[in-house]
């Protein structure tokens, strides 16, 4: 049998993060690869008492067809959570989705038609090229630098008429792949620029909870409100097995949103959404989230010291991040670092290549480090075994 793929379809490519964490899983390899939160900081207890719970007060609900918008209790949490983003939202504006990266998807089929121009950081998130992809639509990218976007560029590159960009896609905290964290000065430029051309902003926070020392500054959403829709999740502050996210959007938009939505799987699991309601309902999160700081801070600065320690005079720099689970490095001018993730597997030691988190000119010498998931002594191995297959590849 020969079956006919539909040009999105071909289009389509598999995750290079979800392939290299299949290498992770050999024995003896300290990986530095995945996107993963801790599991120590998943909420086991909490979450098996809210599920009694909610099975015993309201089982037949929680196991039955439910809204497509989402739990009511669960939006109206997350529209008082988001006050503290500086976003003043009603609940009727919150869509619950399979995770943010079903939001993602749904901004994509509702927004990119196929050759319609959007734009995006320098390097940018992986996942959201690949949701994006399928729609066929040109990426084009924004220059970048260690404070995010460059407001100067996004103005230059936004377009007019019928070339005009459909949105900017941006990650202003703690972003994946680099860690880098956008100041308010940039925040203020930047929504300047879309609010001046009319550019919508999809502004992707799974991350922002996960400061370290301060919290970031205000939202791009809650600077530009009619034109942009916020991503938000649970993975990184409660457990990403629950697949559970949330975006925010304009009145206008939203309609069409959740048709999409409701294509896709009709409703996000009611279960899951009436546990995590039922863990957060008492303040849960306020006494949960310091303790992953905590554990993400060490872990960083664990990385941090080794990265000093065992690249001195080798050529490499990196960023400092003030939160989330990620930094990024430059090798030394040439050194390719796909060729270099062969080396170092084989001295038990992975992690991301950066090629992959270009939509144009990709850069071969640079890669994506995650601290969170290796213990400080996992970290100080794997940086000696890192620093030692970049060594024999000078």
């Amino acid at each position: 049998m020969n079956w006919t793929l539909a040009q999105r379809a071909q289009k389509m490519n598999p995750s290079v993060i979800r392939e290299i964490l299949k290498v992770t899983e050999q024995p003896g390899i300290i990986s530095f690869a995945g996107g993963l939160p801790s599991p120590l900081t998943f909420p086991i207890e909490a979450m098996r008492e809210a599920s009694e719970r909610v099975l015993k007060d309201d089982g037949k609900a929680a196991l039955q067809y439910a809204a497509s918008e989402g739990y009511t209790p669960l939006r109206e949490w997350v529209a008082q959570d988001l006050l503290k983003q500086g976003m003043n939202v009603s609940p009727d504006q919150v869509l619950i989705t399979t995770g943010s990266q079903q939001g993602l998807d749904l901004v994509a089929k509702i927004l990119i038609d196929a050759g319609s121009r959007i734009l995006v950081e320098t390097p940018t998130y992986l996942g959201a090229l690949q949701a994006f992809t399928p729609m066929e639509p040109v990426a084009v990218s924004v220059d970048s630098d260690e404070h995010g976007v460059n407001a100067e560029d996004l103005r230059a590159k936004v377009g007019t008429g019928a070339d005009k960009a459909r949105f900017v896609y941006l990650l202003p905290n703690f972003q994946n792949p680099t860690g880098r964290t956008m100041p308010e000065a940039r925040r203020a430029a930047v929504a300047q620029v879309a609010i001046d051309t009319g550019l919508p902003i999809i502004e992707d926070n799974p991350y922002g909870d996960l400061w370290f020392d301060q919290a970031p500054a205000p939202s791009l959403s809650s600077r530009h409100p009619e034109g942009s829709v916020y991503l938000g999740s649970f993975s990184k502050i409660l457990a990403p097995g629950l697949r559970l996210g949330y975006l925010v959007a304009p009145k206008a938009l939203y309609p069409k949103l959740l048709q999409a939505k409701q294509a896709a799987d009709l409703h996000t699991p009611s279960f899951n959404q009436r546990v995590v309601a039922e863990v957060l309902k008492d303040g849960f999160i306020d006494r949960h989230v310091p303790t992953i700081r905590a554990l993400y801070k060490q872990q960083c600065e664990a990385m941090l010291a080794a990265l000093d320690r065992e690249m001195a005079g080798l050529g490499l720099s990196w960023n400092r991040p003030v939160g989330g689970m990620f930094l990024w490095v430059q090798l030394p001018k040439g050194m390719n670092a796909v060729a270099l993730l062969d080396k170092a597997v084989k001295k038990g030691v992975a992690f991301v290549p950066g090629l992959a988190f270009y939509a144009q000119d990709p850069s071969e010498s640079t890669l994506r480090l995650s601290f969170v998931t290796a213990t400080v002594d996992q970290i100080n191995t794997g940086m000696a075994a890192l620093a030692q297959a970049i060594r024999e590849s000078l």
